[in-house]
């Protein structure tokens, strides 16, 4: 196994599976990546052991981290494909707890078929464990009750209800409460990115979705891994956020991209 030095802060290209090998256990506190799935993209004919991944991936989180996967389905013969919902129940049999299933509400093209548009995909978030860290972020509008005094009720089985006890009763409601778990963003050109390049991979996420991940789930200083680094998205926003990272992308072409990318100063 190489020391987690080798690879801090570097864009290394392989084969993920290969690489996360030679990784020691327990070396990572993020993992945040969005996986090629279903053959939505070209990736080069390259498809990925998927099982193998994800237990590697088990193996070199550290206890109480968090690990967010970001994937949609295929609609194949009218049916959507459920690779989506396979992969999150195999990270649960591998040891991983399912901590919230989040949504990536994203803005697009509209498409013609027999169905409603589909607007999103998945954000997992596994934990190896309870969470280590959340640094959760607070909403962008008011809360309707602000000002109000906090109260509940409680229903029993058989429809009773009665007044719940706890330390938030009676506390005043702020003006912002905790952001939900589903999150919007605009994309498309100008807004998952200014960096013109990265227009070159075909499926990247915006930067600020990774910002508020990368924000949420670890802190400065930690380790964030993205083993399917693609354009960099993850790698930018880590060093920019001055987290440590590793990404490792098997395309010398988006490998290139990646280290470009990390020379900006902007966020996006």
């Amino acid at each position: 196994m190489k020391y987690p030095e080798d690879y801090i802060n570097k864009v290394i290209q392989g084969d993920c599976l290969e690489v996360m090998k030679q990784m020691p256990d327990k070396c990572v506190d993020l993992v945040l990546t969005s996986p090629p799935y279903d053959g939505l993209r070209d990736y080069d004919g390259y498809s990925f052991d998927f099982e193998g991944t994800a237990k590697e991936v088990f193996r070199v989180t550290k206890d109480g981290s968090v690990v967010v996967w970001v994937v949609g389905d295929s609609t194949i013969d009218g049916s959507e494909s459920g690779t989506s919902l396979k992969q999150a129940l195999f990270f649960k049999e591998i040891g991983f707890r399912l901590h919230d299933t989040m949504i990536y509400h994203k803005t697009g093209k509209p498409l013609t078929h027999n169905r409603y548009e589909q607007h999103f995909e998945y954000m997992f978030v596994f934990s190896k464990g309870k969470p280590n860290t959340f640094n959760g972020i607070m909403n962008e509008y008011k809360n309707k009750g602000a000002g109000r005094t906090f109260s509940s009720t409680v229903r029993e089985k058989d429809g009773k209800t009665y007044q719940a006890s706890g330390n938030k009763l009676g506390k005043v409601i702020g003006e912002y409460g905790l952001k939900g778990n589903i999150w919007f963003y605009e994309t498309g050109m100008g807004h998952t990115t200014h960096d013109k390049g990265a227009y070159e991979h075909p499926a990247m996420f915006p930067e600020k979705l990774a910002q508020d991940h990368i924000y949420s789930w670890c802190n400065e200083g930690d380790v964030v891994l993205d083993p399917f680094n693609g354009s960099g998205t993850t790698t930018k926003m880590s060093k920019i956020l001055k987290r440590k990272y590793i990404g490792i992308e098997l395309s010398e072409k988006y490998c290139e991209i990646a280290n470009e990318r990390l020379k900006q100063e902007q966020l996006f």
